[in-house]
């Protein structure tokens, strides 16, 4: 009987997909055997580079990494750590990026949140993630479909735009989520609208703090980047950030839209309460005189009045009309002092 080890979508060392670009205009697919003999090559031709894409679920990974690959102490660690935003930085002259993703079906759900990191030097781009993310699927289907990618940070610079075109996906998304609570609170229908809210909330607030870089890293990477990335690539990578600072403020303008509504049917709902509150004190002012009456009369001591006059319950009746009558129009004038 034969057990076969589960492959996690990747072959038996953890390699989702390779590429090995600057070998003609379309990148070449690799195979772990080609990479390994790639990588054990003393030199290779100038603007040649692989990329290789690994799926961490399946634990010979990171085995596989340590005994071929040349990396830094940083990104391993990074692969240790808890979920933290997105960053990249300097590490042994290459740059090691944190990148926040969203699963594929994403459901405004925080658990659908993951982390990729990256490792990306001259001629090798390292890539793993644990389950499958949208933006680093789209540069696969990228490459795949022959999109060309002339340098290392160019698949940096296009990975971090897929991320912001998934991002801007979301918000349009959430957008249109909004709108309809908006309308519902417009038409009165408010039922669950404000939970709503305040979860969809959440989840922007946790993609914003996610998925914004750190400036304080990326200021110092772009004022000194590593001397083997380009100025046209340190541009492009610049321009990336700016425009995911774009989302991420359509993102803040977004969560304030959310705050407003959010007071508003707060304020509805306090005014409703506070009606309802109005209603049951009106009704407990006109019923005092009668329950008052109803207790004095209803004492089983002696000296009651009218006790045995076949018109005392009339009487009495006429006498509670008048009180709240008297009740009703102090009532009444009240309420039209007040408006």
């Amino acid at each position: 009987m034969t057990i076969t080890a589960p492959a996690y979508g990747s072959d038996h060392s953890g390699l989702v997909c390779g590429y090995l670009f600057g070998r003609g205009h379309q990148p070449l697919p690799i195979e772990t055997d080609a990479a390994r003999e790639w990588l054990g090559q003393p030199g290779h031709h100038e603007g040649e580079f692989l990329w290789l894409h690994f799926n961490l679920a399946n634990t010979a990974s990171e085995k596989w990494l340590k005994e071929h690959c040349t990396l830094a102490e940083e990104f391993y660690e990074s692969l240790h750590e808890g979920q933290r935003s997105t960053r990249i930085e300097m590490a042994d002259n290459a740059l090691i990026a944190v990148i926040n993703d969203v699963v594929h079906d994403f459901s405004f759900d925080p658990s659908d949140i993951a982390s990729l990191w990256l490792s990306v030097d001259r001629q090798l781009v390292i890539s793993a993630r644990r389950q499958p993310l949208k933006a680093i699927e789209g540069l696969r289907q990228a490459v795949r479909g022959g999109e060309p990618i002339r340098s290392p940070v160019e698949l940096l610079t296009h990975l971090l735009r897929d991320q912001a075109d998934a991002l801007v996906k979301i918000v349009r998304d959430a957008i249109g989520r909004v709108d309809g609570i908006e309308d519902n609170l417009l038409a009165g229908k408010l039922k669950r609208r404000r939970a709503n809210l305040g979860a969809l909330r959440r989840v922007l607030v946790r993609l914003r703090r996610l998925l914004a870089p750190e400036p304080a890293a990326l200021f110092r990477l772009l004022q000194r980047p590593p001397g083997w990335v380009a100025d046209d690539d340190r541009e492009e990578l610049r321009q990336a950030t700016e425009e995911f600072a774009v989302v991420l403020n359509d993102m803040a303008s977004l969560q304030e839209r959310i705050k407003l509504l959010q007071e508003e049917i707060a304020a509805q709902v306090n005014e409703s309460n506070n009606q309802s509150l109005y209603v049951l004190t009106i009704v407990t002012v006109l019923a005092l005189p009668i329950n008052i009456i109803a207790g004095l009369l209803g004492m089983n001591v002696g000296g009651v009045p009218m006790a045995g006059d076949p018109m005392g319950f009339w009487v009495v009746a006429g006498i509670v009309a008048a009180f709240t009558a008297v009740a009703g129009w102090l009532v009444y004038r009240k309420q039209q002092d007040q408006e």
